[in-house]
């Protein structure tokens, strides 16, 4: 089956549901709005179908840790996915808007198959020795879903209506089935061999994620660096308006970071480094504190070069990222790992956009400066956690004194 199953089925399924999962925020916030007709509801759908990932990731990991054939359970949670969406969009003005909000939750349990439960699976396609470009392109479908997921609601909502914007992106994700069912399944002995509970596999993963030193810095600096990441989002109408004339025109900031991210990548596809996914993390953290700090500036030139400058640390972060999670991740919790780890950083975007409302309103300079503040405490924390101890005489690395 592994034969049969190349990187481009990988990358072609990624990219359909990531971006259909991009598409479907902005789609069902503008179905809200124009079938609820209030903003606020519209805001509200977009949060239950966001921030329930941070419990339904966890859980969704240790059921593709356990499954022998991870791509059919994939390929449900992209169905039932797709489903909640459509249940949404047929709810809106027909169903009390609680219950709306309780199926928007409950779809974004799943959430996490979008993006941490793909990249998991990306070891059974791959050899270990091709692993790093692997994840440098596996990390530019989510810079290309989030450029294109946007702009695709945006145009098919303009053209179509807000509804069919919805539609769209159900459809994008029901065209990754058919790459997500090929995945390759596990090898024959290790099918059925599971005896513990979810409940111990849970504190398995978690144990995994805190007790391992590089996973727990590239864990824990990518999530603060995600509340920089979405204080910034919080800036950017305002930025558009001030800087731009116009805060709709504030997308544009969001597409020169997504396209610059790509470019990093790209290149980071074609050139492995020899600099190690570990610095990566934190080279390009500070990097992204440097753009924050130059776009409190305010002016529209320094403004563009920040956003342009903030893409090439957050392309190059999310691939190391991903190395270090594959490099550190047991095997029978690569799934886990993975999809908590999405849902880590999507709770902690959620939470710099909230924390930065307020501040906007008050200072936008202010609010950039404090994001750039954030991003330098990711640089802190990944160093706050002391390195692996190495073994001396030998000249080769130690073996983790923490990782049984």
């Amino acid at each position: 089956m592994k034969e049969r199953y190349s990187l481009r089925f990988h990358l072609a399924g990624a990219m359909a549901a990531r971006t259909g999962d991009e598409m479907s925020g902005p789609a069902l916030m503008l179905a809200g709005f124009a079938l609820a007709g209030s903003t606020t509801d519209a805001s509200s759908l977009l949060a239950g179908i966001t921030l329930s990932a941070a419990i339904g990731g966890p859980v969704l990991g240790v059921l593709l840790d356990r499954a022998g054939r991870p791509g059919s359970l994939l390929a449900g949670a992209l169905v039932l996915y797709a489903a909640g969406l459509g249940m949404i969009l047929v709810g809106l003005g027909r169903l009390p808007f609680a219950v709306v909000i309780l199926i928007a939750v409950v779809t974004g349990l799943l959430g996490p198959a979008l993006s941490g439960g793909w990249t998991a699976q990306l070891p059974r396609v791959m050899p270990s020795g091709r692993l790093p470009r692997a994840n440098a392109l596996d990390a530019m479908t989510f810079g290309l879903a989030s450029l294109a997921g946007p702009a695709l609601a945006g145009g098919v909502a303009e053209a179509l209506g807000a509804p069919a914007a919805v539609v769209v992106s159900v459809v994008l994700i029901t065209l990754a089935l058919p790459f997500a069912w090929m995945v390759p399944a596990r090898p024959g002995p290790a099918r059925g061999a599971r005896t513990t509970s979810v409940i111990s596999d849970l504190a398995a993963g978690m144990r995994v994620i805190a007790g391992r030193r590089p996973l727990a810095r590239a864990t824990v600096t990518s999530v603060v660096s995600c509340v920089a990441q979405g204080m910034l989002t919080a800036c950017v109408p305002l930025l558009g308006e001030r800087a731009l004339g116009g805060a709709g025109r504030g997308a544009v900031l969001l597409s020169c970071a997504a396209v610059s991210a790509l470019v990093a990548n790209a290149v980071l596809a074609r050139y492995p480094c020899s600099v190690s996914p570990d610095t990566i993390i934190w080279v390009s953290v500070l990097v992204q504190a440097a753009a924050l700090a130059l776009a409190a500036w305010g002016r529209p030139v320094a403004l563009i070069v920040a956003v342009l400058t903030a893409g090439i640390g957050e392309g190059p972060q999310l691939a190391a990222l991903f190395a270090v999670r594959h490099r550190e991740a047991p095997e029978h919790l690569r799934g886990q790992i993975f999809t908590t780890g999405a849902s880590l950083k999507v709770t902690g975007f959620a939470l710099g956009a909230a924390v930065a409302g307020p501040v906007v309103a008050r200072s936008l300079p202010g609010a950039l400066v404090l994001a750039a503040s954030v991003a330098v405490l990711a640089a802190l924390a990944f160093f706050a956690i002391p390195p692996v101890p190495e073994v001396v005489g030998d000249g080769q690395r130690g073996r983790r004194r923490n990782d049984a």
